[in-house]
């Protein structure tokens, strides 16, 4: 049975309230037993809702947890989707306040972005339509974050959390999306000039076109298109990395280029 109206208000304005306050919360699946993911979904607009009131612009969309890597680590099976705001979106190489940007139990990923130079709508996207409405594919960092206390999350928590997102990262680079295997990509990552973490771009769903893919048809189940001039995030390419104040993490995708973004309290 699906969750009231105002019990889908409440816990969205929850959310909202922990993301501006930095502070968690328990999880909604501890609270809610039944909660499904169209629930889940539902909460997650009244948090976009909540964010959007407060000046926040949407400007894109995401998929996470697309990796067996990812899965592993945080004990969900299967992928999120959320919405990227102007307000997430911060400069590559920029060296940025924790704080500052509402962030409390950040982690990296690094992954590959893709900017859409036309409309796209579900059911039934395929991977080379994917490629067909993608102006150009770049380098990203998101940085990922959790109002869930202690990353304890199971699917519908993460999907009420708007995919669990912070902020984001897209390097300079510009390269149009049919110019190389995208599921061949490798990835480096060095955090304070040590290399930590590498990956493909098959570790998402086999090829990002995709897991991009799965996400426009997802997301119309819910009415949601990808629209013309969007960044839409395809999902990280190796497990997550924590992060403290004094971290700077730099990462490279060979044949597209690098994007960087350093920490402060």
């Amino acid at each position: 049975m699906a969750l009231p109206a105002s019990r889908i208000d409440m816990l969205g304005d929850e959310l909202y309230a922990a993301l501006r306050g930095r502070r968690t919360l328990t999880p909604l699946t501890l609270r809610e037993p039944h909660i499904d993911l169209d629930d889940a979904y539902r909460i997650s607009l009244r948090l976009l809702e909540r964010r959007t009131a407060d000046g926040e612009r949407v400007i894109g969309k995401k998929i996470g947890v697309t990796s067996k890597a990812v899965q592993d680590m945080l004990g969900v099976h299967q992928p999120d989707f959320g919405f990227l705001t102007d307000r997430m979106q911060l400069p590559d190489g920029a060296v940025v306040s924790l704080a500052a940007c509402g962030l409390i139990q950040p982690r990296a990923e690094g992954e590959i972005a893709f900017v859409l130079k036309k409309d796209l709508q579900g059911p039934g996207v395929t991977e080379d339509q994917v490629l067909d409405a993608t102006a150009y594919v770049c380098p990203c960092f998101e940085i990922v974050d959790s109002r869930i206390q202690d990353w304890k999350i199971k699917i519908q928590d993460t999907v009420a959390d708007n995919a669990s997102c912070g902020v984001f990262v897209l390097g300079a680079a510009r390269v149009e999306p049919r110019a190389l295997d995208l599921a061949a990509v490798r990835m480096d990552i060095e955090k304070n000039g040590v290399h930590v973490a590498s990956g493909l771009g098959s570790a998402v769903q086999g090829h990002p076109a995709t897991a991009v893919a799965w996400l426009a048809n997802t997301l119309a189940r819910y009415g949601i298109p990808f629209r013309a001039g969007e960044i839409i995030l395809s999902g990280s390419l190796a497990p997550l990395l924590p992060i403290v104040p004094g971290d700077c993490f730099r990462m490279r995708l060979d044949g597209i280029g690098e994007a960087s973004i350093g920490f402060t309290p």
